[in-house]
C-alpha cells in the first residue's frame, strides 16, 4: 500500500513514445484509480497501457480498447474450449485442430475479440504463454476476481457489463457445455451459441453442437452467407495481430486481464486480488474497455 505508480499509454500504437499521464497511490489493497480526463481521451482504437511501481519498478501491462457503440464482438470461453485436457495451465496442453484459425475467421471479419475465463489471474502468466505460444489472435481477456466459487457467473456478469455498460453487441459465443446458460442470457442466437465437447441431449436443441470439431464448423463458416463482416466502423481500429507480437506489451511482466468498469481504472499488485482496469470516458461516441 501507499505505492507510487506511474500511468503511460502509448497513443501511435505499435511503436510511438510512451505518453505519461499521471502518478497514482495504491490503497491498502495494492490498487489504484485512474481516470482519464476527457482532454486526453484517445480516439478509436487498442492502445497499451503500463503502470510503473516506483519503488521496484515492477510493470503492470495491459490493453485498453476504446471502439463506437454497437460494436460487435465474438467471445470464446478459454475453460474446456480450447484444449482437448481439461486446464490450459497442464504441461503443454494440446490444442485443439483448428482453433487458432476459427478465431482468426472471425478476426478478420472485423469483430473484437474477447477471451473469458473463470480462472483466477494468479494462472495468468500460464494462459497467457499458451494463448501466445498457439499464435491466438490478439483480444481483450478477463480473468476472474481472486477464487471464484461462481466462474459462470464471473463471466456472465463482465458479459453483461460489456453489453450494458459499454453497447457491445455479442454476436457468437464458443465454449464447454457450461457456457450455454451464458450466453443464452446475454440474448445470443442459438445457432451462434458454438459448443464443443460433450453435450446432454436436453441441451442439443440450446446450442450449435461442433460434433465434428472446429476443422469442420470452419469449413461451414467459410461458405457463402455462412458468416458476415462485422458492422460499423470498429472493424476498421481493431489490430489483426496475434498474442505476443512486437508492439505489444509483454505479457510475463507482472499481470494484465481486463473487466469493464464505469468509471475508473485500476491496477494491482501480485499478491492482491486482481482488478482489471477498464474505462467509459466517453459515453456519447466512445466505449472503453
Amino acid at each position: 500500500s501507499s505505492e507510487k505508480v506511474d500511468i503511460h499509454i502509448m497513443k501511435e500504437p505499435p511503436n510511438s513514445e510512451w505518453t505519461f499521464m499521471a502518478t497514482e497511490v495504491t490503497d491498502k489493497n495494492g490498487r489504484i484509480t485512474y481516470k482519464i480526463p476527457s482532454t486526453d481521451s484517445p480516439g478509436y482504437g487498442v492502445y497499451p497501457v503500463k503502470m510503473v511501481v516506483r519503488g521496484d519498478h515492477t510493470v503492470l501491462g495491459l490493453h485498453m480498447a476504446v471502439v463506437p457503440p454497437q460494436t460487435e464482438a465474438v467471445v470464446f470461453s478459454i475453460d474446456g474450449s480450447f484444449t482437448a485436457s481439461v486446464s490450459v495451465t497442464g504441461k503443454d496442453p494440446k490444442v485443439r485442430p483448428s482453433s487458432v484459425d476459427v478465431v482468426r475467421h472471425w478476426q478478420d471479419l472485423g469483430f473484437l475479440i474477447i477471451y473469458v475465463t473463470g480462472r483466477p489471474c494468479m494462472q495468468l502468466r500460464k494462459v497467457m504463454s499458451w494463448l501466445s505460444m498457439h499464435n491466438f489472435p490478439h483480444g481483450l481477456v478477463s480473468f476472474a476476481d481472486g477464487f471464484s466459487t461462481d466462474p459462470l457467473g464471473h463471466k456472465r456478469e463482465f458479459l453483461k457489463l460489456l453489453q450494458q455498460e459499454h453497447d457491445i453487441v455479442v454476436h457468437a459465443g464458443y465454449g464447454s457445455s457450461k457456457d450455454i446458460s451464458v450466453y443464452s442470457t446475454l440474448g445470443v442466437k442459438l445457432e451462434n451459441i458454438n459448443i464443443v465437447g460433450k453435450v446432454s441431449k436436453k441441451q442439443l436443441h440450446l446450442c450449435n453442437h461442433l460434433s465434428d470439431g472446429y476443422a469442420a464448423h470452419l469449413t461451414s463458416l467459410a461458405a457463402p452467407g455462412a458468416s458476415r463482416p462485422a458492422q460499423g466502423n470498429a472493424r476498421m481500429v481493431i489490430p489483426r495481430t496475434c498474442f505476443g507480437l512486437p508492439g505489444q506489451i509483454p505479457v510475463n511482466l507482472r499481470q494484465q486481464s481486463f473487466r469493464a468498469n464505469s468509471k475508473k481504472y485500476s491496477s494491482l499488485p501480485a499478491s492482491a486480488p486482481p482488478v482489471p482496469g477498464s474505462d467509459t470516458a466517453r459515453k456519447d461516441r466512445n466505449s472503453y474497455l
